[in-house]
């Protein structure tokens, strides 16, 4: 395909980007080429995305088989990039998320659950559900019925700059004891960025459109599997030290909320960890060993080192505090 990756450097985009490019798809990415240089083989060009006239300019005169999305702030943005190639581009990808359905989450919950308020034209970039359901909108504007939406869920593996995988390496790196979020059997559903990346690039290559739940199958994964096998590739001397959730808080320690297992009232929440996804896997969504995922977002971390977090992420500091957390390690040592 000849594809246009709104984005591509970090983390979704970038493995968009390096997915394509190992198809053989011949690559353009529009940013402001202030992150990273370009990958080789890649067409850059560059524009700030806030500033249409940027925009037009730098698209000018242009057409793609394909474009990808991966904006998560104002709509306003989604809308005149969706507006200005509707008659340049063949199909719009937009990497959205489960965000885009209305708290609380009901258990089993689709494509079909509930969704949030969007508009299209918003320049709001603090709601992350309203700014990703009004990028939804917007796609569906220029582009209805040749427009994906991927309602991704935990996005996990390589390049990741939320916080999760790379902030559980680094600290299961320090070895010793560590506390964990019990029980270990608490199932997690997530999905490897390659393959979301994989997967919006084969569904673009034959035209799929809709809205669909992207992550991975429930009740495969667990809390215990993650931790216990990211030990098994890294090779560390960690010992880990499961924490029943009512310790957790009461000890004011929220671990736990960056793995979607708690809520900030210390509950369990519903519908995270168990969404249906059957309408996605049935359109090809495969999903890679946990171990794959885990051994090369270690490789990667080692390789380039901790990732910028991105603007929109917690502090690093916010699922831990160290004093506390010995003070709870010593508690169940008793």
């Amino acid at each position: 395909m000849k594809l246009l990756v709104l984005g591509g450097t970090h983390h979704v985009g970038r493995a968009i980007v390096e997915a394509a490019l190992q198809r053989g798809d011949e690559v353009s990415t529009l940013n402001r080429g202030l992150s990273r240089e370009p990958a080789p083989g890649v067409r850059a060009l560059l524009a700030d995305r806030t500033d249409p006239e940027a925009v037009r300019q730098a698209l000018a005169g242009q057409e793609w088989d394909a474009v990808i999305d991966t904006w998560a702030w104002a709509p306003c943005v989604v809308r005149e990039s969706a507006q200005l190639l509707a008659d340049r581009a063949g199909h719009y990808g937009y990497v959205s998320s489960r965000g885009v359905h209305r708290w609380p989450w009901s258990p089993g919950a689709g494509e079909h659950a509930p969704l949030v308020d969007g508009d299209p034209a918003s320049t709001d970039d603090a709601d992350y559900a309203g700014a990703k359901r009004g990028g939804e909108l917007a796609v569906l504007e220029s582009f209805s019925g040749r427009a994906l939406l991927a309602r991704a869920g935990m996005i996990l593996g390589p390049y990741e700059d939320v916080g999760r995988i790379p902030w559980w390496l680094r600290r299961l790196e320090k070895s010793g004891r560590v506390l964990a979020p019990a029980p270990a059997e608490t199932p997690l559903q997530y999905l490897d960025v390659r393959d979301l990346a994989d997967w919006m690039l084969r569904s673009a290559e034959r035209g799929l459109s809709g809205a669909f739940t992207t992550t991975g199958p429930p009740g495969v994964i667990t809390i215990g599997d993650l931790l216990t096998t990211a030990l098994q590739v890294t090779g560390f001397d960690t010992e880990l030290v499961w924490a029943p959730p009512e310790l957790l808080g009461q000890y004011g320690l929220p671990l736990g909320m960056e793995l979607g297992l708690r809520l900030p009232d210390g509950s369990a929440p519903s519908g995270i960890h168990d969404a249906d996804v059957s309408a996605a896997l049935a359109e090809g969504l495969t999903m890679r060993p946990l171990h794959e995922t885990l051994a090369d977002t270690w490789a990667w971390l080692q390789a380039e080192g901790d990732p910028v977090p991105r603007a929109d992420a917690p502090s690093p500091d916010t699922w831990l505090d160290a004093a506390a957390e010995q003070r709870l390690l010593d508690h169940l040592a008793r």
